[in-house]
């Protein structure tokens, strides 16, 4: 592996980081202060500011107003982007959009491109992935999907129950995952539709309400209830809704350990910051063992998870599938996220839980982040399927 950030990338992060700094950070703050929900007067402001700046999109071409970087590219990007959870909205490169666009970007034909792909690139539409199932259906399971799509002449029926389904109060379409032949694998028989908003049979039950502030788009509960549509609304074919998913949970896994990294490094900015600052028992806090090793555990810590990232990352841009070196940067990135979170709020004592400052709101809203993607238990389970395929048996060989 080289190591070396090209030029151009660093200097895009650069002008990021100082674009989040200088415009992002500020409009964080005052919804912080007024205990206010981010609206999209706001955040078009930002993403106008952003266009200006010539800092959008970083995934997409630049023929359509994007930065064009690839997969190995992204990493110091999206951090210095996520150094405030507006920041990868402003920049638009947050979940769920910046997956879904990977994926229709990979898969999506002609019609669907122009349709849905291109004025989601531009900002001006927002998107859903509609996967995740209330119990009985899929979880941390996804073989267990229960929404199904059934043939009538040249359309299809779909009908299921989806709930966690990010951005969905705000989305323009949905991606929706179906089983569309029950009588095989679930790999071999699922289907992913496109589905405009406005089609008959969307019904919004509620936005389910989630640890921590309100995330811009929700996270909303749903029916399909006779959702008609055409065979043109599949995204690439029907029996390829498994394959199309890892192709998309992939990458988006990096992504969240990219853009989280940035908010703990953040924090331990702030926190940093504020031990140098605080005196107590005749020493500023800084100048106690106990703080210093805080800090220094979390900077090794953050460390070790870009390496993970960097790893994971170059093996995708090489083509491999990647799946246990993705595994192992969520989890681990993850679980560092929480290590150095939790040693931030402990190091600011009472400011460090209260809403003066944005720790404790990170804090809540990092827990989620061992649970979407995959949770930490069903990556561990394939990463010890690939040592037990490794080295299982090895005495007898």
């Amino acid at each position: 592996m080289d190591f070396t950030i090209p030029r151009h990338v660093e200097a895009i992060a650069r002008r990021v980081r100082q674009f989040v700094d200088d415009e992002v950070v500020p409009a964080e703050a005052e919804l912080l202060r007024t205990r206010a929900d981010l609206d999209d007067y706001i955040l078009q402001g930002l993403r106008a500011k952003a266009k200006a700046a010539q800092l959008w999109a970083p995934t997409m071409p630049k023929a359509w107003g994007g930065m064009g970087l690839n997969i190995q590219e992204i990493a110091p990007v999206f951090e210095a982007a996520g150094r405030s959870t507006l920041g990868p909205l402003a920049i638009h490169c947050a979940a769920p959009d910046e997956g879904n666009m990977h994926l229709l970007r990979n898969w999506a034909n002609e019609e669907q491109t122009e349709r849905y792909l291109e004025p989601l690139a531009r900002g001006e539409t927002f998107s859903a992935f509609s996967m995740t199932e209330p119990p009985p259906g899929a979880g941390s399971d996804p073989r267990m999907i229960q929404t199904r799509a059934v043939r009538d002449g040249g359309d299809w029926i779909i009908n299921g129950h989806k709930w966690l389904t990010t951005n969905g109060e705000i989305a323009d379409f949905f991606i929706i995952m179906a089983v569309t032949d029950p009588t095989v694998h679930p790999y071999q028989g699922c289907a992913q539709f496109l589905a405009p908003r406005d089609t008959p049979g969307i019904k919004i039950l509620r936005d389910v309400p989630v640890m921590g502030t309100k995330d811009f788009g929700g996270h909303v509960e749903l029916l399909y209830e006779d959702l008609r549509l055409p065979d043109s609304a599949i995204l690439g074919k029907a029996g390829q809704g498994f394959m199309l998913a890892q192709s998309r949970l992939g990458p988006a896994r990096l992504t969240h350990c990219m853009r989280w990294t940035g908010i703990a490094q953040r924090a331990l900015e702030i926190a940093t910051d504020y031990a140098a600052g605080r005196e107590a028992f005749g020493n500023a806090l800084t100048g106690h063992q106990s703080i210093q090793w805080m800090l220094a555990d979390s900077e090794m810590e953050l460390k070790m998870g870009r390496l993970l990232i960097q790893e994971a990352a170059w093996r995708l841009a090489q083509g491999e599938q990647a799946r246990v070196e993705t595994s192992i940067a969520k989890v681990q990135v993850s679980e560092i996220v929480a290590r150095v979170l939790d040693r931030c709020v402990q190091i600011c004592g009472g400011r460090g839980i209260s809403r003066d400052l944005p720790l404790s709101g990170w804090y809540e809203k990092a827990r989620a982040f061992r649970i979407y993607d995959g949770a930490s238990e069903v990556h561990r389970m394939v990463v010890a399927r690939d040592v037990i395929k490794r080295y299982g048996g090895i005495s007898q060989r």
